[in-house]
């Protein structure tokens, strides 16, 4: 099967959307098959120099970035004539209300192959641009509906999900809930555990991790400012914040000010040491304005770690509070303090959340989810079929 996917951003940019298209595109590889992803030729911030490369067996083809609105819209109509002229058996978008999306169904309804869609639960609007927010209800009043109306089969990665597509036009009919997973690394136990040697936080500490993108849904200056509030009072506990800045990493380093217990790290791609990072860690803490359904939370499960976060979209359908962590209220900064506490000191609590969320966490694998996507290409091919 020749398979194209698109969506704005690809490795090496960190990002979860193509984070997604990366483990199931190269699985679908190794199978045999013939796998495309057409992405924008930004890394957020400047232009990727290299157009055209295959990285693990996938076809990377880079467009021409025309410009960025609000910091977050793309905009590369190359993809268009490009996936005309490829042939391709399916057409795979991911975000919805993006141009790119627009042109992948324009470009599938002229090849008369299914188009699929990827939503990645992209509904809230908050800590958007006044710009940004005018661009996003001008999309989601226009052009939104006929991507819709053009695309085979939907897949939500949450059912929070299924009345906002009705709501912009998505036919019930065509949705299909497929959540995010996980790689199987992240249940292999790691003998020598470099992370804490590495990063100087001592052997005895209690660490309480953040790993996502600095960037204000994420919730880190919330998360900062309950840290400080723990260390008033007790200074067993370091707080590692690993991710690639996107504004809000000074905020988080003045909240910190010189603490020796705050660790800013940078961003970690090495998949390897990232399971190291988790395996190290108490707690994991997402305290997010908005999220769609990140990896990270199963990252976390299948390595056992309990979860304290925001029960915002799709999380509170895969996470249970109490039962694989605590849920704390966005912007509840004693809620995240005595989260944080009693994930770290009430250990038959911790206990039983770390078996329940390894057990949970194997429904997740990267390898399951990938096959139920392609049970969903292969319902589109022979609805096709049969027109």
């Amino acid at each position: 099967m020749k398979i194209a996917f698109t969506q704005a951003y690809y490795l090496p940019v960190i990002d979860g959307p193509g984070q997604v298209i990366h483990e199931i595109a190269t699985r679908y590889a190794k199978e045999g098959h013939d796998v495309h992803v057409f992405c924008s030729d930004s890394d957020k911030y400047r232009t990727i120099e290299k157009k055209e490369e295959v990285i693990e067996g996938v076809k990377v083809h880079r467009c021409k970035n025309w410009f960025t609105i609000a910091n977050f819209a793309t905009f590369w109509p190359s993809v268009l004539p490009k996936l005309m002229n490829g042939d391709f058996d399916i057409i795979h978008s991911h975000v919805s209300g993006h141009s790119y999306v627009l042109f992948s169904a324009i470009a599938a309804r002229i090849k008369k192959v299914p188009h699929i869609h990827t939503t990645h639960c992209c509904w809230t609007s908050g800590y958007r641009s006044f710009g940004g927010r005018i661009a996003v209800w001008l999309v989601y009043h226009t052009f939104l509906p006929w991507m819709f109306k053009w695309t085979d089969r939907i897949i939500a990665i949450t059912p929070w999900e299924i009345n906002e597509i009705q709501k912009h036009g998505g036919k019930k009919e065509r949705i299909r809930v497929i959540p995010n997973g996980m790689n199987e690394i992240f249940f292999k136990r790691i003998n020598k555990n470099n992370f804490r040697k590495e990063h100087g936080i001592p052997a005895r500490a209690k660490i309480a991790l953040f790993f996502g993108r600095l960037n204000p849904t994420k919730g880190v200056d919330k998360l900062a400012l309950a840290e400080t509030e723990i260390l008033k009072k007790r200074n067993d506990i370091h707080f590692v914040f690993v991710g690639p800045d996107e504004g809000m990493l000074e905020t988080a380093k003045d909240i910190a000010g010189k603490n020796k217990n705050f660790h800013f790290i940078g961003p970690i791609r090495d998949r390897k040491k990232v399971a190291e990072m988790y395996q190290a860690a108490d707690v994991y803490c997402l305290p997010s304005y908005r999220e769609g359904l990140p990896l990270t939370l199963f990252e976390a499960m299948a390595s056992g770690l309990p979860i304290v976060a925001s029960p915002v979209n799709g999380i509170p359908y895969e996470m249970k509070d109490n039962e694989n962590g605590i849920f704390v209220q966005y912007g509840d900064i004693s809620g995240l303090v005595k989260a944080i506490a009693k994930t770290i000191d009430d250990k038959k609590f911790a206990s039983k959340v770390k078996k329940n969320n390894i057990k949970r966490a194997k429904q997740y694998d990267w390898t399951l989810i990938a096959n139920r996507v392609m049970g969903v290409y292969k319902e589109a091919l022979a609805a096709k079929a049969k027109r």
